[in-house]
Parts: structure tokens; C-alpha cells; sequence
């Protein structure tokens, strides 16, 4: 965490109800956050930048809202618009330096942006712009802070939804790839009827179909946001006129579908919305971990494992073993898995710990929040880019391996019978013979019937066709 103590002068002096205190000259932020930056300096984070852009277009929106009424001078106005753009874009970064982990509700970050956009808009229109006064005008932390939350992970839940995309895109290109692909399936690890390995790869991909509808639920959950509410949604101190624009202004910054919340009293105290989307998240990180899982089985060995599919090896994986390459890219996804299903936990604790009007802990909901959120569409990205899209398949070790299993036997139920199926079966075991020299050598089916038998498209049809029945196999 960058820091403006030690070799930097403090040569400018301001002051609040506590006292004065120093500030170096090119710091844009003012006393309010230099006292945050030193009672929170804690995390070694600082606020999500995306959290910052969205706290920056909340300023933009109510400047325009407030000079459009009137109690703004639209000079003014007009500056603190386009020092918010400036911050928006990601100019002013290193200037937003409280931590996280911060106590008061959000209103440090608040203050953080009401100083930076006053000192930069200041500079713009050649007079003194009041942080309080100007940048604040009608507002509370409790407003601007929850409002800004929600914007910020709708814009994540935008991006991570082009993740999840992108990685059921890469699914769905191995589905088609691998449609051929016959193999033995396993249920709780053990031998089980055979599949296509294409099939197994078309489940993950409608896994991640219902993440994306998931997602879209998301966004309409974040859609309604308590600004004009002020202190405890009861607008207080803000004149109607602008609680009955701002959000259309909000509107029109963000390009996002925002509307104002029905009860703002419900919607500063109470944020169950975001434990709804963060459970949301939590699903698609356990589906995440269930996909790496399935992969790293897969490609296990390669001989003293499965070894059905080779995964794209992208670095060597081993300081001693030569020529051992590990499936580091599951391994990752997993990891952040992980991460994202704790971040679900700190994102519960915090947001049932709220009391009356306000919820004291929101800055660890929301920190957890957005950073599951980038966590995961970097994830996503990399899982399908670095791993998915390169994955290469052994089809003829993956029929050998369902061939020499016994429950392979099972495909042929519905032409033999269950007694001769079985029979087949303890035969292969007892012998340690494939199915086809148990089928044939029982003189129960021709080569013929064998082959048509096992065909990929015949062993994973839904349900067996009448031509593929008994005659008179069963009644036997």
C-alpha cells in the first residue's frame, strides 16, 4: 500500500472538528482521508479501483442533478462533473489511499471522493470548491455508498458474465470436438455404463449455462438503489426536486438500467440483495470446482492414472522431477474457488450484522463482493484460454479402458437380458477379458450385432430402440 509519509514535505496545513494536521501539497485529498489513511491502515488494500469509478459517477450524477435544480452553480457543477470523468477513468488512482477494511459505513471512501473531485474541480474553475458543501451537496455516506456498491457489481456481474461465456463457449467446442469420443463413465470413481467423452464436456457447458442466467438474476437484483434517501431514506436535508431526478441522472451517467428503490428507508437499511448474488457467485465457484476437479482426473498419470485427456501443459511442474508437468490451471481455478466461497461467508457475517437504520459493515461486503466478482472472470478467462480450448483426448485409450470393463455389460441388457448380461460380466472380471471376446465367445451374438451394439451413438441414446431388443435374448 502506497504511503505519503517519510520523504515528502507536508506543506499545507487543514482542519477539522479534531484539530489541524499536515498534508504534503500534491496530495488531492484532504484531512478527512489522511485521518482515515492513518486509523485504517491495516489491510494493505485499498478500495477496489471499480469501486472508486463507481463512487466517482455517483458524484458526477448528483453534481448534474443539483445544477440542473438550481442549488448548484453549474460552473462548479460542471468542474465537479468532469474531475469525476477524470477519476472514472482511472487518472487519479493513487490518490484513493483509504484502506478496505474501514470503519463508519462507507463514509471515508466517501470523503476520500468528495476531497479529491473539490481540489480537482477547484483547480478548474479558479475558486474554492467545498467538499461538503459542493461535491456533497444533498448526500450522505448512506446513500452514496450502498448506491455505489450496487453499480459496481452490476459492472462486475457484466464482465464476469462474458467470462463464463467465453469459458462455455470453450466447453461447448470440446462437446462438438469429442461428440465421437466413447469412453467409460465412473459414478462415485468406480466403473459405470460407458458415455461419449463429448457428453461429459456438453454437462459442464449447461452447468455454465444456468451460471449466466444466475448472473442475469444478479443484475436485476442490484438494479434499485436507496440515492436521494440521505441519512436513513427518508431524503432528510434534500429538497424533493432532487431526490425525484438524481437517480435519472445516475441513469443517464452509468447507461445502466437503475431505478429508484420503492421504500428508501428499506433500501439504507437492509442489503440482503447482495447475500442473494454473492450465493449466486458461490454456486458458480462450486460448479468451477467440480469442472477442475473432473479435468485433473482425466488427464491423471499419465500412467499411473486415467489418463483420457492430456491438458495443454504450460509450465514445467516439478524443481526435481524431470519432464513432470502438473495441471496447474484447475489447480488455480480451484484456489480462487475457494477464495470466492470465503469472500460468500465475510459478505453473510457482515451484512446480518447490521442494526436499525444502517449497516455499519458494508466496506467488507462490498470489498468481498467485487473482488469475487474480478476474481472470478479472471478465472473463468484463464480456465477457458489456458486450459479448456487446448485439452487433446486418447479416444483409443478411452475405449480401451471402457472395453476392458465389466460394466460395459450393461449396453447389452436390453438384447441378452439381465441373467447373461451378468454372466458376460463374471466372465470379464474372473478372466480378464474384454467385452468383446465375452460377447463373442458365448456365441449369444454375432460380431455383427456387437459392433452395432457399441456404437457411440447407440450406447448414449436416450433410452434403447426397438430393433435393439430382445429376440428372444431375454425370454432365454
Amino acid at each position: 500500500m502506497e504511503s505519503f509519509r517519510g520523504a515528502e514535505v507536508m506543506s499545507r496545513i487543514e482542519r477539522d472538528l479534531l484539530g489541524e494536521m499536515p498534508l504534503p501539497d500534491e496530495a488531492l485529498y484532504g484531512i478527512h482521508t489522511a485521518r482515515a489513511k492513518a486509523n485504517f491502515d491495516v489491510s494493505g488494500q485499498r478500495m477496489a479501483l471499480r469501486l472508486v469509478e463507481a463512487l466517482a459517477d455517483v458524484k458526477r450524477a448528483c453534481a448534474r442533478a443539483n445544477a440542473a435544480c438550481g442549488f448548484l452553480d453549474k460552473a462548479i457543477g460542471h468542474a465537479v462533473e468532469e474531475a469525476a470523468i477524470e477519476v472514472g477513468r482511472g487518472v487519479h488512482a493513487d490518490q484513493f489511499v483509504v484502506d478496505a477494511m474501514q470503519g463508519g459505513a462507507g463514509t471515508s471512501a466517501n470523503m476520500n471522493m468528495n476531497e479529491v473531485l473539490a481540489r480537482l474541480a477547484a483547480l478548474r474553475v479558479g475558486q474554492p470548491v467545498d467538499p461538503f458543501d459542493h461535491v456533497n451537496l444533498h448526500q450522505s455516506t448512506n446513500d452514496v455508498y450502498p448506491t455505489a456498491v450496487r453499480i459496481a457489481a452490476i459492472r462486475g456481474f457484466q464482465a464476469l458474465e462474458q467470462a463464463v461465456a467465453l469459458l462455455q463457449e470453450a466447453y461447448q467446442q470440446k462437446e462438438q470436438e469429442f461428440a465421437g469420443v466413447i469412453k467409460l463413465g465412473r459414478t462415485q470413481l468406480r466403473d459405470a455404463v460407458p458415455l461419449t467423452l463429448g457428453r461429459e464436456f456438453g454437462a459442464a457447458a449447461c452447468a455454465l449455462a444456468r451460471d449466466r442466467w444466475r448472473i442475469f438474476k444478479c443484475v436485476e437484483r442490484l438494479r434499485t438503489v436507496n440515492l436521494g434517501g440521505t441519512a436513513v431514506g427518508t431524503g432528510i436535508a434534500a429538497p424533493r426536486e432532487y431526490i425525484h431526478c438524481v437517480v435519472d441522472h445516475l441513469r443517464a451517467v452509468t447507461g445502466l438500467n437503475i431505478a429508484r428503490a420503492e421504500d428508501l428507508v428499506d433500501g439504507t437499511q437492509n442489503q440482503d440483495a447482495l447475500i442473494e448474488v454473492s450465493g449466486m457467485l458461490r454456486a458458480h465457484a462450486a460448479n468451477l470446482v467440480k469442472f477442475a476437479r473432473d479435468l485433473r482426473l482425466l488427464s491423471s498419470g499419465p500412467k499411473g492414472g486415467l489418463g483420457e485427456i492430456e491438458l495443454p501443459a504450460v509450465q514445467a511442474g516439478s524443481s526435481l522431477m524431470p519432464g513432470k508437468i502438473n495441471p496447474v490451471i484447475p489447480e488455480m481455478v480451484t484456489q480462487c474457488a475457494f477464495r470466492v466461497m470465503a469472500h460468500d461467508m465475510e459478505i453473510n457475517m457482515a451484512l446480518l450484522s447490521g442494526e436499525l437504520e444502517l449497516n455499519a459493515f458494508l466496506p467488507l461486503a462490498a470489498d468481498a463482493l467485487i473482488r469475487s466478482l474480478e476474481l472470478l472472470e479472471r478465472a473463468d478467462r484463464l480456465f477457458a484460454e489456458k486450459c479448456v480450448r487446448g485439452i487433446v483426448v486418447d479416444a483409443a485409450h478411452c475405449r480401451e479402458l471402457m472395453e476392458q470393463s465389466p460394466e460395459l455389460a450393461t449396453a447389452l441388457i436390453p438384447r441378452l437380458g439381465h441373467t447373461r448380461a451378468v454372466q458376460l460380466a463374471q466372465r470379464m472380471r474372473e478372466d480378464g477379458v474384454s467385452i468383446r471376446e465375452a460377447a463373442l465367445e458365448s456365441g449369444w451374438m454375432t460380431p455383427e450385432e456387437l459392433e452395432v451394439l457399441l456404437q457411440p451413438e447407440r450406447l448414449c441414446a436416450l433410452g434403447w430402440r426397438v430393433e435393439d431388443g430382445p429376440q428372444g435374448g431375454q425370454k432365454a
